[in-house]
């Protein structure tokens, strides 16, 4: 977070990249709740980003699409909006969809991190005094980019990269780049590696959205291989509060881990969905619990991911403020309390209306 302005200083601007998609719009609607900056949205709103996710626009959020890997716009932001920060979480993120087309991931994850560092560079060099003293590039990645951790023990901010699938790769390659840029160039980046987020607004092809809807709707809920595959689990306001941490008090040229200290199999979290929907939904006619379906594992399919935070607890003092059982049922709950945003979601009506078109709703 940057430092709060004051009635004689001019507001800071943020420059947030991607911040219609699930973590960027958690980001930017906490950053206008609790700071005084102005915002400018970037977002090329494919299908994953939303603009009812997002404030409407105002003198604090504006709101501009665009496509990170076009060049053109992306300059045009920096000379127009000149930020004082960027945080840049605008990524392909499904490791299925990876899996079934690597091009979007390589043109976006890592030709589009370029175009904007890039920009972020030539933006850098002219500034000067408390302005070039102050500027951030902050690149959120992923704690997929280690590949997978044994049975026992981290990822830690020097664990060696391994990715595993074309996403994976796509943001270890991004890493690098942003790296190359803070050493070769002296551009002031950060990094941070998230574990598995969850909470209101995420796209309902992931896992705790899909399954929680399917299992409200009575339809299977599919579970790859033995769901015995481990991630820790972060609810993705905790995790905004973590960037805003790093981008208010990291060190330069640093990479922050950020977990949630929550290791849990796909199984228990399906499980976890069961029982709470079974609690808020006694109306259901099924025991969701019956729904469990297991399908074959999909290929390269990492066993453990696992994140030791003790960086950005020790040196920056952060740590997760919700605990899993309270954050997930919440998060269970607003599904249920928003029907019109995941059904618009689900019928790609909100896609049709971007285009000037009308959705048939199938």
């Amino acid at each position: 977070m940057l430092a709060r302005s004051t009635s004689e200083e001019p507001m800071k601007t943020i420059l947030v990249t991607g911040g219609a998609g699930f973590i960027g719009s958690c980001f930017v609607r906490d950053v206008l709740e609790s700071d005084t900056v102005r915002v400018v949205n970037f977002d090329a709103l494919t299908y994953a980003g939303n603009r009812e996710s997002i404030p409407a626009d105002s003198d604090r959020h504006v709101f501009v699409r665009g496509d990170i890997a076009d060049r053109d716009t992306v300059t045009q932001v920096f000379e127009q909006y000149v930020p004082d920060a960027v945080v840049h979480f605008a990524a392909e993120s499904h490791v299925d969809r990876s899996i079934d087309g690597p091009d979007q991931f390589i043109r976006t994850n890592i030709n589009g991190t370029y175009e904007l560092l890039t920009a972020a560079r030539q933006h850098f060099s002219g500034l000067a005094g408390d302005a070039k003293a102050q500027f951030r590039f902050l690149h959120v990645s992923t704690d997929e980019v280690y590949g997978a951790v044994g049975a026992k023990g981290y990822f830690t901010e020097t664990t060696a990269y391994a990715p595993s699938s074309p996403y994976s790769a796509s943001k270890a390659s991004s890493d690098m780049l942003v790296r190359a840029w803070h050493h070769t160039f002296g551009l002031p980046t950060l990094i941070t590696n998230c574990s598995n987020n969850y909470g209101p607004y995420q796209f309902p092809e992931k896992l705790i959205p899909l399954m929680t809807l399917n299992a409200i709707a009575g339809k299977p809920l599919p579970v790859y291989g033995n769901g015995l595959n481990v991630r820790d689990w972060l609810y993705v306001s905790d995790h905004c509060d973590a960037i805003q941490t790093v981008l208010k008090s990291g060190h330069v040229g640093e990479t922050y881990n950020i977990g949630g200290n929550c290791e849990r199999t796909n199984l228990d979290i399906v499980h976890t969905i069961c029982r709470t929907v079974n609690e808020l939904c006694s109306y259901l006619p099924h025991d969701c619990r019956s729904l469990i379906t297991h399908v074959p594992d999909r290929p390269g399919h990492d066993h453990r991911y696992a994140i030791d935070a003790s960086k950005i607890r020790d040196k920056l003092g952060w740590r997760p403020a919700r605990t899993f059982e309270i954050a997930i049922r919440d998060t269970i709950q607003w599904y249920l309390d928003n029907p019109a945003w995941t059904d618009h979601m689900l019928s790609g009506a909100y896609r049709m209306e971007r285009l000037g078109g009308a959705s048939n709703g199938k």
